[in-house]
């Protein structure tokens, strides 16, 4: 009886559940605390759903002993969240920047909860991770991920050995690129930040008597503030494109 069920593409439904299904409760935006888990089992068992008669040629038979069944669907688990991974490291690069930013501005000290990467982080950060989330659904870049989750097949083979070894190494070379990305996005900020500084200082310097920092604080909050909402459409198409650069890495030409 079992034999039978498996045989009408209940295997095959199963299988691009284990990837697909693993990739979107990892993907920015999908794996939100604010978004219900009910509603993500039911957008990746519906996208799974559409996606069987799609795949169900690229994917080989129903292996003859459960052991092969369990590390096949445990493969296809490591695929999806690899790409799940790597989506969110991508992500991750504007709270750097927003870390940095919150450094050269003096509210690194102004902490809130983030919704996006579920821990407190500086109010700049979790400002910056929202709009990027934001950004990526209203554009339509949520659908790059999920196309990527589908070409996948073509590069991640299921039923193969894994390359782990590429994995890592691909994945480490996301880290970095995402935490240089960081503080390029933040450039801006520091350029001003670190003349604001020298300034500070020689005023300092040029009149001892002066309280610098009672009245240095609030002009440098004001003025890092000014310049964020004026590079802030910058640094989001610049992250757009780091991204759309990043996931689409996957996609079959």
């Amino acid at each position: 009886m079992l034999q039978e069920i498996l045989s009408l593409n209940v295997f095959v439904f199963f299988m691009i559940m284990a990837r697909m299904g693993t990739a979107v409760t990892m993907f920015p935006g999908f794996n939100a605390s604010y978004v219900n888990l009910r509603f993500r089992l039911l957008v990746a068992l519906a996208i799974s759903f559409v996606l069987t008669p799609v795949l169900a040629d690229s994917l080989p038979g129903l292996p003859e002993s459960p052991a092969a069944l369990a590390l096949m669907i445990l493969g296809e688990v490591v695929i999806g969240a690899f790409l799940g991974t790597i989506a969110r490291v991508l992500v991750a690069a504007l709270q750097s920047a927003g870390s940095f930013i919150s450094l050269f501005s003096a509210m690194a000290n102004a902490l809130i909860m983030d919704p996006v990467a579920e821990q407190q982080s500086s109010v700049i950060a979790g400002f910056l991770s929202t709009v990027g989330v934001l950004v990526i659904f209203t554009t339509g870049l949520h659908h790059l991920m999920l196309r990527a989750v589908v070409d996948s097949y073509v590069l991640f083979v299921p039923g193969q050995a894994l390359a782990f070894g590429d994995f890592s190494e691909l994945l480490a070379r996301h880290v970095s690129d995402s935490f240089a990305l960081g503080l390029k996005l933040a450039a801006p900020l520091a350029i001003t930040g670190l003349t604001y500084y020298i300034g500070l200082g020689l005023l300092g310097r040029l009149m001892p008597a002066l309280p610098v920092f009672f009245f240095g604080m609030p002009v440098q909050i004001m003025m890092q503030i000014s310049v964020l909402m004026l590079v802030l459409s910058a640094i989001m198409m610049v992250f757009m494109d780091r991204f759309q650069s990043g996931m689409g890495a996957f996609l079959t030409p």
